[in-house]
């Protein structure tokens, strides 16, 4: 677990590098893929109604230009008010290309839905969208209906409430026998704080359960917003807690079958200490490329809600 924490931590805070072009939206929840030889950033926003998506585009992971909205909301529908997206398929390699996969020649992506307006109001579920491309701000095709919700017959103690971000990865080895894995976050009626528990799919359409228990909890507070990378055989989460002790910060778990998994114990890999990140400093997606760590996430502080990146080296350089 040393070893891993010495891999992954990112002790020099380069900054906010992403505010939404209209400042008065609230930023959150980046997840970072490359394409054409560029990257991409999927990220939601909060207007007051609920969350919609967006895609911004970059050249070196530190300058990012908006391109325009990808999960609109809606009239009439399940998820009318409520499209938190996050892309999956994204490759896990740690340093390698971290290209998005396809499956039945099409683009996948997860996301939090639900009709209620207000910040993540009513029952929320998990929904599925695709599209023939990553690159361009078109509107993503949605199912009408969700896959995971908090109601279902299947629905374990600890997410009996809410579900909220989710991560679905590909297991070429089907650790769990199948080559699809959800990570989510999820809160349970007397289970009033927030776990990680899995879900697995042949098809990525239909969805079940996997185990009656979290795979990370700590039975209070908040632990959340997994991110799944790959070291050879070892595999890591990284996510971020809150309220268990003070603030939100970001942590790490380790495993070799995405099923048990190893906390680790050590120091925050981030955590508050910037006026841009005083409130909260959460919310992950960690790459490394060429050398050089980059761990971004949603920082709340006197700038507002916005992306904010730290890394293995000073890049102020």
């Amino acid at each position: 677990m040393e070893k891993i924490f010495n891999e992954v931590k990112t002790p020099y805070k380069y900054g906010i590098v992403y505010k939404h072009p209209d400042s008065t939206k609230l930023v959150d929840s980046p997840t970072i893929y490359r394409a054409k030889h560029r990257w991409y950033m999927t990220y939601i926003i909060f207007d007051g109604k609920g969350y919609e998506t967006w895609l911004a585009e970059s050249k070196d992971l530190i300058h990012w230009n908006s391109k325009g909205k990808i999960l609109p909301f809606t009239s009439g529908t399940w998820d009318a008010s409520q499209k938190a997206g996050y892309m999956s398929l994204v490759d896990i390699d740690w340093g390698g290309s971290y290209r998005v996969g396809k499956l039945q020649n099409k683009f996948w992506m997860s996301y939090l839905g639900g009709s209620s307006s207000g910040y993540e109001a009513g029952v929320l579920g998990i929904g599925l969208a695709t599209s023939n491309t990553v690159t361009d701000p078109i509107n993503w095709t949605l199912q009408n209906k969700p896959v995971l919700n908090p109601k279902d017959k299947d629905s374990r103690w600890f997410e009996t409430k809410t579900i909220y971000k989710s991560l679905i990865i590909e297991d070429k080895k089907k650790h769990t026998g199948h080559p699809f894995v959800m990570f989510y976050n999820a809160k349970g009626d007397t289970a009033n704080y927030e776990s990680i528990g899995m879900s697995v799919s042949d098809d990525m359409v239909k969805w079940q359960r996997y185990g009656d228990n979290p795979v990370i909890s700590r039975h209070k507070g908040i632990c959340g917003d997994a991110q799944i990378a790959r070291i050879n055989d070892l595999y890591i989460m990284f996510y971020f807690g809150a309220f268990w002790k003070p603030g939100a910060f970001e942590r790490f778990a380790c495993s070799y079958d995405l099923v048990n998994w190893t906390d680790w114990e050590g120091a925050n890999l981030v955590s508050s200490s910037e006026p841009y990140d005083k409130e909260y400093a959460h919310k992950p997606w960690v790459i490394k490329w060429k050398g050089v760590v980059y761990h971004f996430y949603t920082a709340v502080g006197k700038q507002g809600r916005v992306i904010a990146l730290t890394t293995s080296k000073n890049l102020k350089k």
